[in-house]
């Protein structure tokens, strides 16, 4: 397939942009010009099919860049066996394109890898855009918030002048809700790249779930009855949220059939694909069938902590995850309105994969 401009906006009039903040609030705040905004004008296109090159497939396998640097401050760590690695002493803005290679490769193994000390949030967002385009063509969110001038850089904020994210979950016993971000896409992301500017004095911390690991747990018959299945992620319940709730939609939701079991390109493992936010029934099946599967592999997911990661938030940690084969949760666990336990703000860079493919070239539809 060749490349499109899947993410080139169609021609609009001159942008107009809402701040979704208070300006006095962030008097003096020296990451101001990342505070969220909405363009209320711009509009893309659907997305078409592009050509995807996994960064890890380049990669020496034993990665001998990243990890033998012979220099006595770098520590790479695993966080549990199954899932998470953490590095000290690199910088993510001064690694090598075969470091970046290799990086890859290592989230593809390890799911999410966490970078501490970083300076990434201070070399500005052209050289931050750039990083994360190495790795692949960044994806518009459809809905959400973002940073002035760079609508590629979806907005994480949550504070007294912004409750919007709160309210969603209010209704809930729990903030949590595992998720693959914007799974609905015919190409998915692949490797997401989060940066916190401000945190909470403690709280608000990130787990993520090994969905490698999740397949692997599940008994062999229910395995090879995934292998066959294909199931519907769709965009439509965020688009309706968002108009409801008085914001602009950059492109008109979609549906894709994606296999419950893909495969990655890099590793070839066998990983679910399926999160409660966006898959909302299994194809072929009666409702009653798909939603009882789907309850199960819901609850496995959430449920699993021997399959899952919570790490910690600083100012200088920057985490790194692969959506293919992982699904993730924000635990929005302190008081917003408490000015003593601070601000949770940050930026989203996403990058596309490929079209999911499953077991015996089961592909996505739609």
């Amino acid at each position: 397939m060749a490349p499109s401009v899947a993410q080139e906006p169609i021609p609009q009039p001159e942008i107009q942009v809402k701040q979704a903040f208070d300006e006095k609030t962030h008097q003096g705040y020296k990451y101001a010009q990342y505070l969220p905004v909405y363009d209320n004008t711009t509009v893309f296109p659907p997305t078409e099919p592009f050509e995807v090159v996994d960064k890890g497939t380049l990669a020496d396998k034993a990665k001998p860049h990243l990890f033998a640097t012979n220099d006595p401050n770098v520590s790479i760590t695993k966080l549990t066996p199954r899932i998470g690695t953490e590095i000290k002493g690199l910088q993510l803005s001064k690694l090598s394109d075969t470091q970046k290679n290799e990086l890859a490769l290592l989230i593809a193994e390890r799911g999410v890898v966490i970078f501490r000390g970083q300076d990434f949030k201070d070399i500005g967002p052209q050289k931050q855009k750039e990083f994360g385009e190495y790795f692949g063509k960044l994806h518009v969110h459809p809905t959400g918030a973002h940073v002035q001038d760079h609508i590629e850089f979806h907005n994480i904020y949550l504070g007294p002048d912004n409750l919007y994210r709160a309210q969603s979950r209010s209704k809930r016993l729990t903030t949590t809700g595992y998720h693959s971000d914007v799974s609905y896409e015919h190409q998915p992301p692949a490797i997401t790249i989060l940066t916190l500017l401000q945190v909470p004095s403690t709280g608000g911390d990130t787990a993520w779930v090994s969905q490698v690991a999740a397949f692997e747990r599940l008994s062999p018959p229910i395995q090879k009855l995934l292998e066959g299945l294909r199931a519907e992620h769709s965009a439509y319940p965020q688009a309706e949220g968002a108009t409801r709730d008085g914001k602009h939609v950059r492109r008109a939701p979609v549906i894709s059939k994606h296999p419950i079991v893909r495969i990655h390109p890099t590793t070839g493992e066998k990983a679910l694909f399926v999160n409660p936010a966006f898959t909302k029934r299994i194809d072929g099946l009666k409702d009653e069938e798909s939603d009882a599967l789907l309850k199960l592999l819901f609850t496995h997911i959430s449920h699993g902590q021997d399959l899952q990661v919570r790490v910690k938030w600083d100012d200088q940690t920057v985490a790194l995850w692969d959506n293919r084969i992982t699904a993730h949760t924000a635990i929005s666990d302190y008081d917003v309105t408490n000015p003593s336990e601070g601000l949770r703000h940050g930026f989203r860079i996403t990058t596309l994969g490929e079209r999911p493919v499953g077991v015996n070239g089961l592909e996505t539809v739609w």
